[in-house]
């Protein structure tokens, strides 16, 4: 592990090299520099901090291809954004051990010496490449705000390569320049895309677990930012032009936020790049290693996992319709939900201000018959085999509301770079357009480090047990805030990048309460991330799950404790492939009507196919709900790639769900080694051999085989 320059890389030099430019022998990789070795992986930094070479070992690829590994943005005063680039730069480069570590004292921007010290470290564990980084500033009047560190720059992929995002749990791209290329054009007004494009992916946010990858059948690329910190982290992933207009040359990397101001140094070590061997679970492998060193998930209550769904229904809408009424709950809501075999309901806006109103008072609506008639709806509905979940808003704060009038409301919400309140609007509209459109709710923001908030969510909760529920839901917990706080007390004003984990905290902190009062009594949240997840014991997802590119399996793979819901199939509409996916993915179905206004009743054809999906989930209830450890494929094959096949273990049995969605259906074998086939149960057309391994499926048909060791 020393400074080299080889024979080859001579001979390249001085004639020329034919080597493949993706090889581990490409031109690039034969510059000078300083490599890092193991039977793995070999990486090569370059004597200017190039990267030379990310190299999988036994596929001989190399991603990289000599560009810069990071670059990084300040401010003065005067210019809110001003880019140093690492070519720019001359470095200092050395090597003990396995580490290799790259120097910059002092950076030059627009040839001006500036007081910023930049120090990188690259190191080798097991086939995975750390990077790290140090910023110290000294600059008098400037703040270091973001360092892109480390990045792949034109990017080497293999034919046949996808990225893989955590992006709703996960989503498969055939293509990733196309991805990033054709963002939302509407975007792009705001942005400088004559330089690059950017697809935006953020986590905790956006992206639910923190990682992506490059996956091909039988290798890939993993980046992981493996940071306990929970800090806002983009997944830096961009695509610059070769020449004018042609977006072709692929970027790959990690985005943080400094924050550095004169006299400050922050350090951060998590950035994990690892060329792989198999398919893409190695990356789930990869990342939840990693994650069972420090994630704290609980078992959830048996009723949990035996839960199909729920019904979301909203009682009183923010504009001051009634949707339906306590009553209801016991009689037409019960009916509806027993039709399709779902025993659940998360009840929204049941407090007098309605829906999206109020916050965070929640008063009980006195004109139905106060807490009384609430608590005697919630236990007649439970006395028929059901569970009530109770809503409440996690994070929005009604400028309406007495608490922020007449409260501390205004002294815990948070504020953006000018001391301003942030303000959200929910456009909720009746049958006209003046509500919508201009007489909008305004909310603020709860700053989630507040500890008078935190206490109002556990009482909440309290409340919710009092009031004979089964669970507390907080909508909004599950992610990073969009619009956090800011410090202006200093002489530039500073984001807060920790608001994920303060809603894990928050989400924590609940659980261990309510837990220790009833174990039973159980925990839910909106938007999927796995450090908020661990918290919950089951979680609303915000987003489809059901798109051509959408990959649910990765979430579920790496993370099969976790229980979620699908989003988004609420009336008659492309019902069949819709509500497969469901049992298919492994998710739980969220029943929300005409966007939670109505009942299932109201769409005859979703309530009939429910109903035999619900059917098939309660007949193998130890597969096919909450207990059941998703494997996708692991144990099986299929011979047709038109057959969408994923499998379920529990103890000596195999569920495996398939169905197509091809318009001339499809026909296969299935091999499951070690196993005999003992049932089928199919909804469709569906043609089932009597030893279980062909099958003939017709355009959206679905069976359960159930196979036993």
């Amino acid at each position: 592990m020393k400074k080299i320059i080889t024979l080859t890389a001579a001979l390249a030099i001085f004639f020329g090299c034919n080597c493949p430019q993706n090889s581990c022998e490409s031109p690039e990789a034969e510059l000078p520099g300083y490599v890092l070795s193991d039977d793995l992986t070999e990486v090569k930094i370059g004597e200017d901090g190039a990267l030379l070479s990310l190299c999988n070992k036994e596929t001989r690829h190399n991603y990289a291809a000599g560009a810069g590994l990071w670059r990084m943005f300040y401010n003065t005063l005067d210019e809110k954004e001003m880019q140093i680039d690492g070519t720019e730069n001359t470095p200092t480069v050395s090597q003990e051990g396995n580490v290799i570590t790259i120097t910059y004292k002092g950076l030059i921007h627009r040839g001006k010496a500036l007081k910023m010290d930049l120090t990188l470290t690259v190191t080798l564990e097991d086939g995975a490449v750390r990077f790290g980084s140090t910023v110290t500033n000294n600059e008098p009047h400037t703040i270091i705000r973001e360092l892109q560190y480390p990045l792949v720059g034109d990017m080497k992929l293999p034919e046949g390569h996808k990225l893989l995002t955590t992006h709703t749990g996960g989503q498969l791209h055939d293509d990733a320049i196309d991805l990033i290329v054709n963002v939302n054009p509407k975007t792009l007004y705001m942005k400088p895309d004559q330089y690059f494009r950017q697809y935006d992916l953020q986590y905790p946010r956006h992206a639910a677990s923190n990682c992506y990858a490059f996956v091909g059948e039988s290798d890939g690329l993993y980046f992981g930012s493996h940071d306990q910190s929970l800090q806002q982290t983009w997944h830096g992933l961009r695509a610059y032009p070769s020449a004018p207009n042609q977006f072709d040359r692929l970027e790959a990397g990690f985005y943080r936020y400094p924050n550095a101001m004169c006299g400050d140094s922050w350090s951060n070590n998590t950035s994990i790049l690892k060329p792989y061997m198999g398919s893409w679970t190695e990356t789930s492998h990869i990342y939840r290693e990693w994650m069972n060193t420090w994630w704290d998930k609980q078992d959830v209550p048996q009723w949990v996992k035996e839960m199909t769904g729920w019904q979301r229904i909203i009682f009183k809408h923010q504009y001051g319709e009634y949707l339906r009424k306590y009553t209801d709950l016991p009689g037409r809501i019960n009916d509806c939900g027993k039709s399709v075999g779902c025993n659940t309901v998360l009840a929204f806006g049941w407090w007098s201000d309605g829906m999206d109103n109020g916050y965070p008072n929640y008063y009980i609506d006195e004109t139905q018959g106060g807490e009384e008639a609430w608590k005697k709806a919630i236990a007649d509905y439970r006395a028929k085999d059901n569970r009530l979940v109770l809503y409440y808003n996690g994070r929005l704060v009604d400028r309406e509301s007495d608490w922020y009038m007449h409260g501390n409301g205004k002294k815990a919400v948070n504020r953006d770079n000018t001391g301003a309140e942030f303000a959200e609007h929910y456009k909720f509209t009746g049958e006209g357009t003046a509500l919508g459109y201009y007489d909008t709710r305004t909310f603020s923001i709860a700053d989630m480090s507040n500890r008078e908030w935190r206490n109002m969510l556990l009482q909440w909760a309290d409340r919710a047990m009092a009031y004979g529920a089964d669970a507390v839901f907080y909508d909004q917990l599950g992610v990073a805030e969009e619009f956090p706080n800011w410090d202006c007390s200093g002489e530039f004003p500073v984001q807060d990048i920790y608001t994920g984990r303060y809603k894990a905290d928050a989400l924590k902190e609940i659980r261990d309460h309510i837990k220790a009062i009833n174990p039973e009594f159980c925990l839910g949240t909106e938007w999927l991330s796995d450090c908020t997840s661990q918290f919950c014991d089951f979680v609303h997802i915000v987003e489809f799950t059901a798109e051509p590119y959408s990959f649910p399996e990765w979430f579920k793979y790496t993370f099969p404790e976790v229980i979620w819901s699908d989003r988004c199939l609420r009336d008659d509409t492309d019902v069949e492939r819709r509500a497969n996916n469901t049992l298919l993915k492994g998710l739980v179905n969220d029943i929300e009507i005409f966007r939670c206004r109505g009942l299932i009743d109201e769409t005859p054809y979703y309530q009939g196919y429910l109903a035999q999906i619900n059917t098939i989930r309660h007949k193998y209830p130890e597969h096919l709900l909450g207990a059941g450890r998703f494997v996708h494929m692991n144990g099986f094959t299929c011979s047709s790639e038109d057959i969408i096949a994923r499998g379920y273990v529990n103890g000596d049995r195999l569920a495996i769900v398939a169905t197509t969605l091809c318009e001339e259906g499809a026909s296969g074998k299935i091999s499951v080694p070690g196993y005999r086939f003992v049932e089928s149960s199919s909804i469709g057309d569906v043609k089932v051999s009597g030893n279980g391994s062909k099958l003939k499926l017709g355009q959206n048909g679905i069976t359960v085989l159930i196979y036993e060791k």
